[in-house]
């Protein structure tokens, strides 16, 4: 049952456009940029003290040990970390935000004059979906805290909110210009890839995430198959759940 509503609220959240006018529809299809004008999605202060706090996350995870060292760093008392309403889940969101919007500037594709042949819109979406992985390479070893946390569900809504619109800046790097029913298919699949994909990463030991690669390859490949993508993200689903009750039991609560 969790399963099937956490996919119904993945899939309106694409829906949630439909109910404007045609017209405002269309252009937030094709141009999905409108962040990239907008002011910093963190103020200064909170700003500061995470992006200090993730330089801690390696070792001491996801946790307010790491936000309040990040505070110091930052030049602020302990106690400025109560700017922060979400505590924890905060410096998670911080992460997720940081690292999408870093995908424009990261992630440049070759001119078709540069290689001779043109980048097709799926090898970049491709290109993109395991940047962005490999962005998490640096706390991988603690990401399975902040799925168990993001799973919690006062988070979770948050969480697949942030999935969604990673989903579409992808698909927006990648030039699709979709303006019909597949721009919502097209970002449901690829934020139930994209996430069943990160939870295999914080299990694999292979050498340079390889094992990671092929597994996002097989996925990608199997896109198109009827419900692929609501299944992927009942993994996901049932990961984060279990992942979170494996964390509350470490910590002595009776779950």
């Amino acid at each position: 049952m969790a399963s099937r509503r956490t996919s119904s609220v993945l899939l309106g959240t694409f829906r949630a456009a439909s109910r404007r006018p045609a017209t405002t529809w269309r252009q937030r299809c094709c141009y999905h940029s409108y962040e990239y004008n907008s002011p910093p999605p963190f103020p200064p202060a909170e700003s500061a003290i995470l992006s200090a706090a993730l330089s801690h996350v390696p070792s001491y995870g996801f946790t307010a040990d790491a936000l309040r060292l990040g505070a110091r760093d930052a030049g602020y008392m302990d106690v400025s970390t109560n700017l922060l309403p979400r505590g924890v889940f905060d410096l998670i969101n911080y992460h997720l935000v940081s690292q999408r919007l870093a995908l424009k500037n990261s992630v440049q594709f070759p001119s078709a004059g540069e290689q001779g042949k043109k980048l097709g819109t799926g090898s970049k979406v491709r290109t993109l979906t395991l940047a962005r992985l490999r962005a998490n390479e640096p706390i991988i070893h603690r990401w399975q805290e902040a799925l168990a946390i993001m799973a919690q569900p006062s988070y979770a809504p948050a969480s697949l909110a942030e999935l969604a619109r990673l989903a579409d800046e992808m698909w927006y790097l990648a030039g699709d210009e979709s303006v019909d029913s597949s721009w919502y298919t097209k970002r449901a699949s690829l934020s139930a890839i994209y996430s069943a994909t990160e939870v295999f990463m914080t299990q694999d030991t292979s050498k340079d995430f390889i094992e990671t690669e092929k597994f996002l390859d097989s996925r990608l490949g199997d896109v198109m198959k009827i419900g692929g993508f609501i299944g992927a993200l009942t993994e996901w689903t049932d990961y984060t759940r279990h992942s979170a009750v494996n964390v509350l039991r470490s910590k002595g609560m009776r779950v």
